[in-house]
């Protein structure tokens, strides 16, 4: 039975995780995980997000939280350990000698080797904290771009990046004569991949990929990229902001030389994000930024660094955001990411069935291996009066070019509508999406 009801979440604190079974009755979808019987529930995977209690405006009206893929909400646990972090543990770390230093080094360099645990790295010292994915791709781009790019080389990137997988490179390349080329999209939402093999050449010096798109939830086969590339002898950088929190990520399965994601994606606080690289890269790339905990010794003209990690972590970093970023991390484990991401793609195949019920309704993009996201237009309407109008009944969505206007560019339109889901969503708020485009098109096609 369909329903645009949405429960109210409780507010009440729990531990990290789902670690309880619920008999009551299950609001989600069929083919969820949460909805088998025995296994925990949507409704106590809620429970974990106070936002998700909110009534807007002082009014009655529930949110539903549809704009993950922008930043996922927080759980209880994240908010709890940033806030003891400064309430029982701020002081700055690595250098102090007093006892709040240590507990306070203890805690952040914890979530650098749970954050190798969870991308699957090698080496701790592989792990780099930084403001995000496109702090980690800046970073790369610029540090990398100093080594090794040349004028007249290339920076493979794709149709279907974020700005912050195309910017940066633009930069470098500007900087040392080099160019940007990209991979074509095909029809579908695909990488074309026999595009890529012709456009690998001895000038290319890294290929740049996003694992998810953040406008079409294709998942790109990021390990055949890689060994394509690596047949050639281009290192690849992964964007994984959008598959980090719901795909099994493994950096050495993967075969990637870097791999970037957001804290603020992954149920953490804003401002923080995981760079992993290769040893072997990281060794050679000079230092991003120049200040405290980068530094071995220095003199007034010469300095030399840290090694890894802290090469690349100049300055006092957010350690609270990190402590914070760390039971997130350990939130989603409890969970399991396989968990989440079979609840997102039930949800998503739900979401087009529904979305495809609504008169002048297109889903843009049809790639058959895809998560977390999709993309619409309406016929007649343009996607910002979508949003506008789901709004005013609770319905946060996204509506724009979501940072990828060249794909926008490939696929004829200026902008699209776009749902994102997370662990915490239900088929009731999909009903719901689905209600107010009803909505949407009455107001705009009475």
């Amino acid at each position: 039975m369909r329903t645009t009801e949405v429960r109210e979440a409780g507010s009440g604190k729990r531990e990290a995780g789902l670690l309880a079974a619920s008999s009551e009755p299950e609001a989600s979808v069929p083919g969820s995980p949460f909805a088998i019987p025995g296994s925990p529930s949507i409704e106590r995977c809620r429970d974990d997000f106070p936002i998700l209690a909110t009534r807007l405006r002082g009014g009655d009206t529930p949110l539903v939280y549809l704009d993950n893929a922008a930043t996922t909400q927080k759980p209880q646990v994240v908010i709890d350990a940033t806030s003891r972090f400064y309430a029982e543990e701020n002081a700055n770390i690595h250098r102090g000698v007093h006892w709040l230093s240590e507990q306070a080094t203890i805690a952040y360099d914890r979530v650098r080797e749970q954050a190798r645990a969870f991308l699957g790295a090698a080496h701790t010292h592989e792990i780099i904290f930084t403001r995000g994915t496109t702090d980690g791709i800046n970073l790369v781009a610029s540090s990398f771009g100093d080594a090794f790019v040349r004028a007249g080389d290339e920076i493979l990137v794709t149709e279907m990046e974020h700005h912050s997988n195309l910017v940066p490179w633009q930069l470098a390349c500007e900087h040392h004569g080099a160019r940007v080329r990209g991979v074509p999209v095909t029809a579908t939402g695909e990488l074309d991949l026999d595009a890529l093999g012709s456009l690998l050449g001895p000038r290319t010096k890294l290929l740049a990929v996003t694992q998810l798109s953040n406008v079409l939830g294709t998942i790109n086969p990021i390990t055949d990229i890689v060994a394509l590339a690596h047949a050639r002898g281009v290192p690849v950088l992964v964007d994984g902001a959008q598959s980090a929190p719901r795909l099994p990520v493994d950096v050495q399965a993967l075969g990637c030389d870097f791999f970037v994601c957001s804290g603020h994606k992954m149920y953490g606080p804003t401002g923080t994000g995981l760079l992993y690289g290769r040893t072997e890269w990281l060794n050679r790339m000079p230092p991003y930024q120049g200040g405290g905990d980068m530094i071995e010794t220095v003199g007034i003209e010469h300095s030399t660094y840290a090694p890894l990690p802290a090469k690349f972590e100049a300055g006092t970093p957010n350690i609270g955001g990190v402590v914070g970023l760390g039971a997130a991390l350990g939130w989603i484990e409890s969970v399991g990411r396989d968990r989440i991401g079979a609840h997102e793609h039930a949800l998503l195949t739900y979401a087009r069935e529904r979305l495809a019920e609504v008169d002048g309704v297109r889903i843009i993009g049809a790639a058959p291996e895809s998560a977390g996201v999709v993309s619409f237009v309406m016929d007649g309407v343009h996607p910002h009066d979508i949003g506008t109008i789901l709004d005013a009944d609770g319905i946060a969505i996204r509506a724009g070019h979501h940072c990828a206007q060249p794909l926008m560019a490939r696929l004829g339109v200026p902008a699209t509508a776009r749902a994102s889901f997370a662990a915490y969503n239900t088929a009731e708020e999909v009903d719901a999406l689905v209600a107010g485009l009803e909505q949407v098109r009455r107001v705009f096609h009475a």
